[in-house]
């Protein structure tokens, strides 16, 4: 017998550092709770505005990423965790001269 679930997700939007952020969250991927007793969650990060901006976690302003619905809730929620994990990348001078470089207009 197949059993069918219905997928559920959280779009969420934010703003960090000037870029328009789209957040979808599902909390029970693949519903593998259900069958294997495991809380994964699926978290999707796109750069919308300026579209597929470079950000702290990803070069191409996309991220896919895996983890627990309890981590997500232990930090806030989905933006929350984002805003949070994005900070954290952006904090070592790699980042900061790749962020002000980007902002620098060039003449050549």
């Amino acid at each position: 017998m197949t059993r069918t679930f219905t997928r559920h997700y959280e779009h969420h939007e934010t703003v960090w550092n000037g870029i328009r952020i789209s957040i979808s969250y599902e909390p029970r991927w693949l519903s593998l709770a259900d069958d294997y007793g495991l809380d994964t969650a699926h978290l999707e990060i796109e750069a919308i505005a300026p579209e597929r901006a470079p950000l702290p976690i990803t070069e191409t302003g996309y991220r896919s990423h895996f983890t627990t619905a309890h981590a997500v809730a232990a930090m806030g929620g989905p933006v929350a965790l984002v805003r949070t994990w994005l900070d954290e990348e952006a904090a070592p001078p790699a980042w900061q001269s790749q962020a002000a470089a980007a902002r620098q207009l060039t003449l050549f």
